[in-house]
Formats: C-alpha cells, sequence, structure tokens
C-alpha cells in the first residue's frame, strides 16, 4: 500500500466524523460524517456547513466564533447542537484545526462526534443552549457573559430559567442534566 493509499484509508474509515473545508464549504468529508448527519457523503461535498446547523442565525454567530478561536489559538472546541437532514436535531461533539491561522476559516480540517445517545435533546432557546454549554465546560458567569458578549446578569438569568426548565437546585445538578450524567 502506498502513502497514498494509507492515508485515504485513515481518512475514510476513522471511527469519527472527518470534514476539510475550506472558507465553510465541505470538500471533503468521510462516511462516518456523513452518517452522524444522515447524508452520502456525494451529497454533502460542495455543499455550504449552512445546511448542518440549527438556523442560520447560528451559523452566522458560529463562524464569527470559530474565527475568532482559531485565529487566536489555531485549534477549536465545543458541544453543539447541529441539524441533520430531515432537520432533526441533535447534540454533537466539534473539534477544529486551522491550516492558516491568519486566515482561520480559509482552510480547516474537523471532527464531529453524534453524541444523541448520551445527551437527549431538550428544547431550548438559541441563548440557553449557548450557556448551557459554556456552563458544561466549567466557565463562571463572568467568562460565560465575555464570551457572548452579554452581561453577567443575562447569564444568571438564562442560567435560572435553565434550572427551573430541567427542575434542579443548583449548578451542579444542572450541568448533570445538561451532560445527562446520572444525579
Amino acid at each position: 500500500m502506498t502513502r497514498t493509499d494509507i492515508d485515504r484509508a485513515i481518512f475514510d474509515h476513522a471511527p469519527v466524523g472527518l470534514l476539510y473545508t475550506e472558507d465553510r464549504r465541505i470538500l471533503r468529508c468521510n462516511a462516518r460524517f456523513a452518517t452522524i448527519f444522515r447524508y452520502v457523503v456525494a451529497e454533502l461535498e460542495g455543499q455550504s456547513m449552512r445546511t448542518l446547523y440549527p438556523s442560520p442565525d447560528e451559523y452566522d454567530h458560529t463562524g464569527a466564533h470559530w474565527s475568532k478561536e482559531l485565529g487566536a489559538h489555531g485549534v477549536y472546541a465545543d458541544e453543539r447542537i447541529m441539524r441533520r437532514k430531515g432537520d432533526e436535531l441533535f447534540w454533537c461533539r466539534v473539534r477544529g484545526q486551522s491550516l492558516d491561522p491568519a486566515r482561520p476559516l480559509a482552510r480547516a480540517v474537523w471532527t464531529f462526534t453524534d453524541l444523541s445517545a448520551e445527551r437527549p435533546l431538550a428544547a431550548l432557546t438559541r441563548r440557553e443552549r449557548q450557556v448551557g454549554m459554556l456552563l458544561v465546560e466549567g466557565l463562571t458567569a463572568k467568562e460565560i457573559a465575555q464570551r457572548l458578549e452579554i452581561s453577567p446578569r443575562t447569564v444568571h438569568v438564562h442560567k435560572n430559567r435553565l434550572m427551573a426548565r430541567f427542575g434542579v437546585r443548583n449548578s451542579l445538578e444542572l450541568v448533570r442534566c445538561l451532560t445527562s450524567m446520572p444525579v
């Protein structure tokens, strides 16, 4: 087997969804990635990643955030809600690396892991999902406020709504609910 054959086999048969993008357009993805999103590879290659987001607003907001983080660090990681073919929403772990930090979204490599089996989806607003994801990452209200460019008081309002929605009494219980860990 040649080096090219080995590289192709690794990419095509990786146990996670792999994606190569240029300016947020899918140029290459593996079968696992297509399966996660309930497409076949040919349906995704050449398409904008916009198709995979719950809304155009989330696509735009995420792009701005990715650009900032990839530009600063060259890598990015989070857990977020994405959209499968047929409009089903699900939790997904996303990891990315820019190939050119000076132009962070120009060329990037991504991994996607389906978390839907371990993290059922709750009906939350976009901002509740953002606050919840950052709470799960261990950020404080002040850090979340800075990241989302909102006030710490607004973060507390969203956190309190989440706690009421999940019927929990404190942040630890909320994080357990958001990550579907047993209480």
